[in-house]
């Protein structure tokens, strides 16, 4: 029993500080796991997390994964235009670029919203160029600026600006936590 991430946020508009860093937590860990083993989601998104009852939440549609040991990258351009990286939209998905995906959902957690429009082919370039960028604190000033600061790194249209890994970002919202709770595991 419970509901999708999106179902979520469209019920109660923004979710606060504790919960979002909480469910990407969970998030991370998922992703940490999936990538350790070679699988890059490539449509990562709130219709694809489940949120229990309890506020145990899944990764779901691993459907457009794709396993990475034979190839360096996805070459398939795959997603949700909305969570989708710049690379993705030229057929070059990374591990980093589920990782924009999670800094996405952390921003629409935040602010109930997208940070943008949805990028069309014809915005490519203005998304590689990083203009379609908008900061968390600029739509809900009440977020504290490391946060924001998180979340902007972690949608970084530069793939070396962005976290590598889903451990690392792990670790930054752990440092940011002014709970001492530990995330729970997928």
């Amino acid at each position: 029993p419970g509901e999708t991430l999106e179902s979520l946020i469209a019920r109660k508009g923004t979710l606060d500080v504790p919960t979002t860093l909480d469910y990407t937590c969970q998030i991370c860990n998922a992703l940490d796991h999936a990538h350790r083993n070679g699988v890059l989601h490539r449509d990562l998104r709130p219709s694809n997390m489940l949120v229990a009852e309890n506020g145990l939440l899944k990764v779901a549609d691993f459907g457009t994964s794709r396993f990475l040991e034979i190839a360096a990258h996805g070459t398939t351009v795959i997603g949700s235009p909305p969570y989708m990286a710049p690379e993705q939209f030229l057929g070059k998905a990374l591990f980093a670029s589920d990782l924009y995906s999670v800094g996405v959902t952390m921003f629409q957690m935040l602010t109930g919203d997208l940070p943008d429009d949805t990028p069309s082919p014809a915005d490519l370039d203005r998304l590689l160029r990083g203009e379609l960028l908008v900061s968390v604190r600029s739509r809900n000033p009440k977020i504290p600026r490391v946060i924001n600061d998180i979340v902007l790194k972690a949608m970084s249209p530069d793939v070396p600006g962005r976290y590598q890994r889903a451990s690392d970002l792990l670790e930054e919202i752990l440092a940011a936590r002014s709970n001492a709770d530990p995330c729970r595991t997928p």
